[in-house]
């Protein structure tokens, strides 16, 4: 006697698999960008369980994962794309995928030097303000002389008319 055909969808995921509210919660995106990511073939189709709900095995865990790291770095949408379609055509792709990662990982690093000088630039700036403070001095360098309360009470009102 031979064993009934049977589903991978629908009976061998329902054991490792997690249903979408988990995926949503492990990965950070919502239920509906994942719908999204499935329908703009970013995540390929998505078994589906007896009952018809997305069935996540490990795999596509780790699938959805990666692609929340790509698009935290800023990897465009049909680069993330054109990645999962050579993923899903085996291991003659390798190549291809380490080309689309060391590209963007080119992409990340000047990102990172540019956010290093916009930071160095602030670091200095709030030093700045923080030593006229210390000294007591205005932009310009004069002592700053501080209002009374009444004055205060008067500037703050003016600056808002």
């Amino acid at each position: 006697m031979t064993a009934a055909p049977h589903s991978p969808a629908a009976t061998d995921t329902e054991d490792v698999s997690i249903g979408i509210a988990e995926m949503a919660e492990s990965s950070g995106l919502t239920q509906d960008t994942l719908r999204w990511y499935e329908r703009e073939g970013l995540i390929p189709e998505i078994p589906r369980t007896a009952m018809g709900r997305r069935a996540f095995s490990p795999r596509l865990v780790a699938l959805v994962k990666l692609l929340v790291r790509l698009r935290t770095t800023g990897m465009p949408t049909a680069d993330m794309r054109r990645f999962v379609i050579l993923v899903n055509s085996g291991a003659s792709t390798h190549q291809e995928r380490i080309d689309i990662l060391t590209a963007h990982r080119a992409r990340v690093d000047e990102k990172q030097r540019r956010l290093a000088e916009a930071r160095s630039a602030l670091e200095t700036k709030i030093s700045h303000y923080e030593d006229l403070i210390a000294r007591g001095l205005d932009c310009e360098g004069l002592a700053v002389v501080h209002p009374s309360p009444n004055e205060h009470r008067s500037i703050h009102v003016d600056s808002h008319s």
